[in-house]
């Protein structure tokens, strides 16, 4: 079963995003800061992270890079999420995420965007 990492300061957005992959057939893991995100990386080994931008006082896209430069994690496919829409040029920035689902967000967009993001071949 793969696991799945979902990082939000909306605790409404936390639950739905659990109940939908559950229902999906994914281990989620949910965290509502960035603080003990390095942390719970190293304990759950997630498969594929889903990090929301603005998270109280930290930037998502920050977070993002911190983990795509460790090479123990650089693998890790990131799908930001955000209600801000400006952020199309984070995806083609060194070290940016994966992909990026605006808020609200669709949940068959979401899920095709986890599926391709989980099938696709690790980056060397």
């Amino acid at each position: 079963m793969r696991r799945i990492l979902a990082v939000d300061d909306d605790h409404d957005i936390l639950e739905v995003l659990q109940f939908i992959l559950e229902d999906s057939g994914y281990k989620v893991d949910t965290l509502s800061d960035g603080h003990y995100l390095m942390d719970t990386i190293r304990d759950k080994h997630p498969d594929l992270i889903l990090l929301d931008i603005m998270l109280g006082n930290m930037d998502g896209r920050e977070l993002c890079k911190a983990i795509k430069k460790q090479a123990t994690t650089h693998n890790i496919p990131i799908i930001m999420i955000s209600a801000s829409h400006n952020i199309g040029n984070t995806l083609n920035q060194e070290n940016g995420p994966n992909d990026f689902i605006a808020k609200p967000f669709d949940i068959n967009v979401l899920l095709k965007s986890i599926k391709k993001n989980l099938a696709a071949p690790a980056a060397a």
